[in-house]
């Protein structure tokens, strides 16, 4: 019979989720049993741990996530907690989106008929309109964890050690079912003809093609990029869907400042001059310009956040875009 300090060493090591002091514990226990004459119950326990350890290397997509992230920091895994009601952008969009999610949660059904489900996407749109929040809202949607792909650490100047990377990768894709979302996608999908290319480029570029056509996980893939123009036309076609962003209507303007801004303004407030001050701002821009009144709200004790303020924080953001796109 184990003795009190393993059991309770067993059960605190498989609260913290640490396999590897569970397994040694279990052995530990196993060689006790030994001691004592108990050699049947022994080889038993003997082979659940190595039987656990062989399984631990296959399937566990815990230590496969961490094992890729630590050591060559591809990954950066999260665990997203919004919801597509929390994305404001067009219908279409969102009709998109909720195509994927349905399609994903009848992934099992669709397959029974020899049919795949929508997963490998491509966002396209001018920066803060809600691309990478919407990788949040599809891994949060599905229940899966979100890795983020770094690019900057996959592309590198060594001659073959890219492919090399995006190979680790799209392994982590195959063995551990989550959402993978390459942001800036471009830096990857070039057009292969363009003057300034080079041949290592266009090798990063063929082999990340080769690998996206030839994986069958149950993974979501999810591509993002500012300049569709750049892209190479080879791309489209290996992607089940193309999902197009833009800048907010004001409608869209409107719920957004409403979704922030409501209870630190007076009920009289005029969100549609509002909107008409903000157009042309992009998601992320009037997100800010909403934080940042409501940080001078708090700072300097107002009572309510006034048009002024508000106009104040939208030509920040608008100064801001002009002078980082002039």
């Amino acid at each position: 019979m184990a003795s009190s300090d393993q059991l309770k060493a067993l059960l605190k090591s498989h609260m913290e989720g640490d396999d590897d002091r569970f397994l040694s514990i279990a052995l530990q226990v196993a060689a006790h049993e030994a001691r004592i004459g108990h050699g049947k119950l022994a080889l038993e326990l003997r082979d659940i741990v190595e039987k656990a350890k062989k399984l631990a290397k296959t399937a566990s997509p815990v230590s496969i996530a961490r094992g890729i992230k630590d050591s060559s920091g591809l990954l950066y895994a999260t665990t997203p907690h919004v919801r597509l009601s929390d994305l404001v952008t067009s219908d279409d969009v969102k009709d998109k989106l909720t195509r994927v999610i349905r399609e994903q949660h009848h992934l099992a059904k669709l397959k029974s008929h020899g049919l795949e489900a929508r997963r490998k996407l491509l966002l396209v749109g001018p920066p803060g309109t809600g691309k990478t929040f919407t990788a949040s809202v599809l891994a949060a949607e599905l229940g899966y964890p979100l890795f983020q792909v770094r690019l900057d650490a996959v592309i590198t100047k060594y001659m073959g050690e890219s492919s090399a990377k995006l190979r680790q990768v799209f392994d982590a894709i195959r063995e551990v079912r989550g959402v993978y979302f390459f942001d800036e996608f471009d830096a990857l999908g070039s057009q292969r003809d363009m003057p300034n290319d080079v041949g290592e480029a266009r090798r990063i570029l063929n082999s990340f093609l080769q690998m996206l056509e030839q994986d069958e996980s149950n993974s979501v893939i999810v591509c993002a990029t500012n300049h569709a123009q750049i892209l190479d036309y080879a791309l489209f076609r290996r992607f089940d869907e193309v999902v197009k962003y833009h800048l907010p209507t004001q409608e869209e303007i409107i719920s957004l400042f409403k979704g922030r801004l409501t209870p630190y303004v007076s009920n009289r407030f005029s969100w549609a001059k509002l909107a008409e001050k903000a157009e042309g701002l992009s998601s992320a821009e009037i997100a800010l310009a909403a934080q940042n009144a409501i940080k001078d709200l708090l700072i300097h004790e107002y009572k309510t956040i006034s048009m002024k303020m508000m106009i104040s924080a939208i030509e920040d953001r608008q100064g801001m875009s002009h002078e980082m796109y002039k």
